[in-house]
């Protein structure tokens, strides 16, 4: 990999986690929250003051939802200050969020308290990175925001009494995500490169803190110590500014560089070029296998017009470029068969390559939006053996059984694909499993749509450019004749 074309920097961390979903992110995040001395600085696509962060754990006076607990924090902690800062467009919601409007107000008459909205992008574009950072000794860096709808646990119960909200306490999907926490060095490379962000969207700016003791919050497991962190960012094309399209080409390279799995989990699956790296793959005789998680259908209403359509195109192609059967795209489903929603960004390549952030695999992620990704590929067999138990734990929260369970089968196979076509069930059997994708007709217009990127626009010169010079084909995805 090239610094300054694959990743924006590297440094070490002194301890690095995975937390998957967001029951143990935010317990995590309150604990480290309640440590901060100096600063805590908040970037993410969207913030609901509602949330509370831990439903089983709080200490005496301490509030429930987490824009008062953010002011109780700033209260009996002199010396620290809070920066938040949210896409612009996105606060729009707020306004039909109960309290929260009131306590954004009240966090505007604070000294110490900053909300911010982030409105430097082009238009039809979004501030999608989701980064915390604490002191400049702790980050959270990966897909989840601290925000409505988020919280699931790993087992993705049907019936949680806990996936419930607003008001009227209504029921919301299944949701699968994950995100990374990191200290020392590569803690403090995190909040460079939020403070840079605050500095472009708000003018201000902030110099690193030094607060001292200890950052890491108690309970949170240390999955490796002492690793080289690469991060990588996607920063759109604007008259002041130049394009960064690390995200991108740290994709293209691993993808490049992976020798027998690939694991993938994205919340969309829309970009022609990493399609092209993949069907390069794809058609070696010894290349390697793609496993894609993918939720059934993107959220929203304009969303699976382009994300679904797209994938539908973007599979069907792959599949003629697929002579020897090697990828798969699957969706995660629930004991009782209900789709879970998988927001998660997560690639592991063999057992060499872990990453996670907020890119997905597509378009806007890749050269439209802001967004922030994290990357790991030591050499010790130690921490690649941690790799592997790491996807091993993925596949097995998706199968309903265990990691060792997903170790002996891909053991036994030899193959990922294998593995899990051996441990999955049909939905609806009684435990959670993988359902195959299948190809489906997307429609004229979806197809029109899908082709030539309308919804899902290459960068911002794009979103203005003639049809004719657009789509998920011009560059001939499709096998030649």
């Amino acid at each position: 990999m090239h610094e300054g074309v694959e990743y924006w920097r590297s440094a070490q961390a002194d301890r690095m986690a995975v937390i998957v979903d967001a029951d143990e992110y935010f317990r995590h995040l309150r604990r480290a929250m309640l440590g901060a001395r100096k600063r805590i600085m908040l970037i993410g696509w969207d913030f609901d003051a509602r949330l509370q962060l831990d439903r089983n754990e709080r200490l005496p006076g301490e509030p429930r939802a987490v824009g008062r607990f953010i002011r109780w924090l700033v209260d009996r902690q002199p010396e620290l200050e809070v920066f938040l800062l949210r896409w612009d467009l996105g606060a729009v919601k707020s306004l039909t969020r109960g309290t929260t409007p009131f306590t954004l107000l009240r966090w505007v008459t604070h000294p110490r308290i900053h909300p911010r909205l982030d409105s430097h992008h082009p238009t039809g574009a979004s501030h999608h990175q989701k980064v915390v950072v604490i002191d400049d000794c702790l980050a959270f860096c990966g897909g989840i925001d601290v925000t409505d709808e988020r919280w699931d646990t790993r087992e993705h119960r049907d019936d949680d009494p806990g996936r419930r909200h607003g008001l009227l306490r209504q029921r919301y999907k299944p949701w699968h995500d994950a995100t990374t926490a990191l200290s020392g060095p590569a803690a403090a490379a995190l909040g460079d490169m939020a403070r840079d962000r605050w500095r472009v969207a708000t003018g201000d700016t902030l110099d690193r803190v030094t607060a001292g003791g200890p950052c890491w919050p108690d309970g949170l497991d240390v999955a490796f110590d002492d690793i080289e962190v690469a991060i990588a960012r996607t920063v759109p094309e604007m008259p002041d500014q130049e394009p960064v399209h690390e995200s991108e080409a740290l994709f293209l390279h691993q993808i490049a560089t992976v020798r027998r799995h690939l694991y993938v989990e994205s919340q969309y699956f829309a970009s022609r070029r990493i399609a092209e790296a993949i069907a390069r793959r794809l058609a070696e005789a010894d290349g390697p296998e793609v496993v894609i998680v993918n939720p059934r259908s993107a959220q929203g209403w304009l969303e699976p017009i382009a994300m679904d359509s797209a994938r539908a195109r973007l599979m069907e192609a792959l599949a003629t470029r697929d002579p020897h059967g090697r990828l798969r795209l699957y969706h995660p489903v629930t004991a009782g068969g209900a789709d879970i929603y998988c927001h998660a960004k997560v690639l592991i390549a063999d057992n060499r390559v872990l990453r996670l952030g907020s890119s997905n695999m597509n378009n806007r992620s890749l050269r439209l939006d802001t967004e922030c990704d994290v990357s790991i590929a030591p050499n010790n067999d130690a921490a690649r053996e941690r790799i592997a138990a790491i996807r091993n734990d993925l596949l097995a929260e998706h199968l309903g059984t265990t990691p060792e369970a997903v170790a002996a089968a891909v053991a036994e196979t030899g193959s990922l694909i294998q593995a899990v076509e051996r441990l999955r069930t049909e939905p609806g059997r009684g435990r959670r499993t993988l359902d195959p994708y299948r190809a489906e007709d997307p429609g004229a217009i979806k197809t029109w749509l899908a082709d030539n990127e309308v919804l899902d626009p290459e960068g911002p010169a794009e979103m203005f450019e003639p049809l004719s010079q657009r789509g998920l084909f011009r560059r001939r995805l499709r096998k030649p004749r």
